[in-house]
């Protein structure tokens, strides 16, 4: 896998550094996904304990349980979606990938690494992601500690081709 900094068509962009538009976009899309997930939980347990014990149980009623549930799930999140393919849901939707430096997969220690370093971008005051918009490779300081990239992952060209290349079935008409 290319990971050039170089600017290609928008049909080939495949391998190179995803932008800061790209980035930004997914990442909105997961912090949607994952507050949507974890809310559903929570009302799915509150509605459990309420079933089973018959008392109203709210996580907003006990905040430090709900923020530590919170963060955990955040983390697991992440690292875990980073970990197993490389990409969140927002980042599949953008067609972008997490790769190491070098354009291979990641690995566990990658995606935790990662994941427990992203915080740090936004404690700096956001001086962490100034990176993705100065830097020829685009990164940002929690990619510089994991030693990850993030990069295109699809091929609109090949794409294209594909669906040229299909043909109409007998049976439709």
């Amino acid at each position: 896998m290319a990971l050039a900094p170089t600017v290609a068509p928008i049909e080939g962009r495949q391998g190179h550094y995803a932008g800061a538009a790209s980035r930004l976009v997914a990442f909105g899309v997961d912090v949607g996904a994952s507050w949507g997930l974890f809310t559903l939980g929570a009302a799915a347990l509150a509605f459990s304990v309420q079933l089973v014990s018959g008392h109203n149980f709210s996580l907003s009623s006990h905040q430090i349980v709900s923020l530590a549930a919170l963060a955990v799930w955040e983390f697991v999140y992440f690292s875990y979606q980073w970990a197993s393919g490389g990409r969140t849901i927002g980042m599949a939707l953008l067609g972008i990938r997490l790769v190491r430096t070098d354009g291979s997969l990641i690995g566990p220690r990658q995606a935790v690494v990662r994941t427990l370093a992203l915080p740090l971008s936004f404690l700096l005051l956001g001086l962490g992601f100034v990176g993705i918009l100065t830097n020829r490779d685009r990164h940002a300081l929690h990619d510089r500690l994991a030693g990850t990239a993030v990069v295109y992952s699809w091929d609109a060209r090949a794409a294209r081709l594909r669906w040229l290349a299909k043909k109409e079935s007998p049976t439709s008409a």
